[in-house]
């Protein structure tokens, strides 16, 4: 039997329970978490302060180890994203100079025709191993 933590937020939606009273099936509402393990909910109908990973990337945080609290699943159940509490969410790091160095040096590296030396603005094909100009039959 798992134990239900206590949220800040609500976990229910009343108008999704509403629905269901009134006899509309609800995929995928299991705000419980009895069906799917975690608490379950529609797409588009995530309670307020939980967001997925890259809503959490737009604000500038990051889970900071914390699990998903909760999930949405869409398309039939083939589709899931999991939900993080903001509020315990910290800072996304800041990579240093150096690491910024390293990374433009590295996709310098990948942008590099080994056949001829240029640097492309694109990344060198690795089935080709060459820029379009350097291969047979030119740009594709």
């Amino acid at each position: 039997m798992q134990s239900t933590p206590t949220w800040p937020f609500p976990q229910r939606i009343p108008t999704l329970d509403g629905a269901r009273h009134r006899g509309i099936y609800v995929q995928f509402y299991d705000p419980d978490g009895r069906r799917y393990g975690i608490p379950t909910y529609p797409y588009h109908w995530a309670p307020k302060g939980l967001v997925t990973r890259r809503q959490l990337r737009a604000l500038g945080l990051r889970p900071g180890g914390q699990q998903p609290v909760a999930q949405i699943l869409w398309r039939r159940g083939y589709r899931v994203a999991y939900l993080y509490r903001t509020d315990l969410a910290l800072p996304r790091r800041v990579p240093t100079p150096a690491q910024i160095t390293a990374l433009n040096r590295a996709m310098a590296a990948r942008r590099t025709c080994p056949s001829c030396g240029t640097e492309k603005p694109y990344c060198i094909p690795r089935s080709a191993g060459a820029c379009n100009d350097c291969t047979t039959g030119g740009t594709r």
